[in-house]
């Protein structure tokens, strides 16, 4: 079993930048599928990005081109690198762990193990 925690959240302005990351303890994330999700306030929680163990990456539209998902296998620990934010990306982020490691699954049922949350505001 794999536990995550995540961090780097925070509050920051309009276009501005910031990275978030997952740490993994008890298992190597190389074992895993690792995915973002994020749950705005009054919504349901949304895929966001999906890393497969051969670093092969999908992302939902809304963030494509400005979010960059990745991973340090060394470290045990998957980040989430965000450009150019927008109000609308504030929410509660979370990172998750797939056994199915090879088809990046974009349905939260599909993630076995979830991080508690980092918090995103994004507001002048």
């Amino acid at each position: 079993q794999v536990q995550l925690v995540e961090s780097g959240g925070g509050l920051v302005q309009p276009g501005g930048s910031l990275r978030l990351a997952c740490a993994a303890s008890g298992r190597p994330l190389s074992m895993y599928g690792m995915g973002w999700f994020r749950q705005a306030p009054g919504k349901k929680r949304e895929f966001v990005a999906v890393m497969t163990w051969n670093v092969y990456t999908t992302y939902a539209d809304s963030v494509k081109g400005r979010f960059t998902i990745s991973r340090d296998n060394a470290k045990n620990t998957v980040y989430l690198q965000m450009n150019s934010l927008k109000p609308e990306d504030t929410a509660v982020y979370y990172c998750a762990a797939t056994t199915d490691r090879y088809s990046a699954p974009l349905r939260e049922s599909d993630y076995a193990y979830w991080g508690q949350g980092t918090q995103v505001t994004v507001s002048s």
